[in-house]
């Protein structure tokens, strides 16, 4: 799985092809074809393996900030700073998002791969309205907005900056990206 994720987020679903994760892995190709049906369900599975990955580390970051500090408000900033710095930390930069790798190559997939991925994403989005909601509960905003977008935009911030990264050549984006939207709650929650 990792060896197949590592080739589909440097070059592509469709330029990855079967023979060579097999050769990679070091494994037949029946060997493959025991655990997978075919590249689809290669696809399904790195797909719930990435969010089950992405999930946890949301999990952990988001719930060690809220032992730290009861208040929603602090709680999310503060794991909004350990997730910029868990994205600085990452070798090179964070090597890519299976999310959008999926959706620039959507002809690829089937409708259970399109559903899968899309649920993902409303997934997140609603973790991260979960938070936003705990905050407004205390802190009104300061400016008319949308719930939904407030939230939704970490998850575009998450595959812009990554984008962003590779295009430039710079593995920071992301970092830099997150504390502008942690900057940006703190101005929209601040009394």
């Amino acid at each position: 799985m990792e060896i197949a994720q590592a080739a589909v987020l440097a070059k592509g679903f469709a330029a990855t092809s079967i023979e060579e994760v097999i050769a990679e892995a070091g494994i037949t190709k029946s060997g493959f074809f025991y655990h997978f049906r075919d590249k689809n369900e290669l696809a399904r599975e790195m797909l719930r393996r990435y969010v089950a990955e992405n999930d946890r580390i949301f999990d952990e970051i988001f719930g060690r900030a809220r032992e730290l500090n009861d208040d929603p408000l602090q709680a999310f900033l503060l794991g909004l700073k350990l997730l910029s710095e868990l994205a600085r930390d990452l070798p090179g930069g964070h090597p890519g998002c299976l999310i959008a790798s999926i959706c620039y190559q959507e002809r690829l997939f089937d409708r259970d791969i399109h559903e899968t991925n899309a649920n993902s994403v409303k997934a997140w989005n609603a973790r991260f309205l979960g938070y936003i909601e705990e905050i407004v509960a205390v802190y009104p905003p300061r400016d008319p907005v949308n719930l939904e977008d407030v939230a939704n935009m970490l998850s575009c911030i998450f595959d812009g900056s990554i984008i962003m990264s590779k295009a430039l050549k710079d593995p920071a984006q992301m970092e830099r990206q997150i504390l502008a939207y942690r900057s940006y709650i703190k101005l929209l929650f601040s009394n």
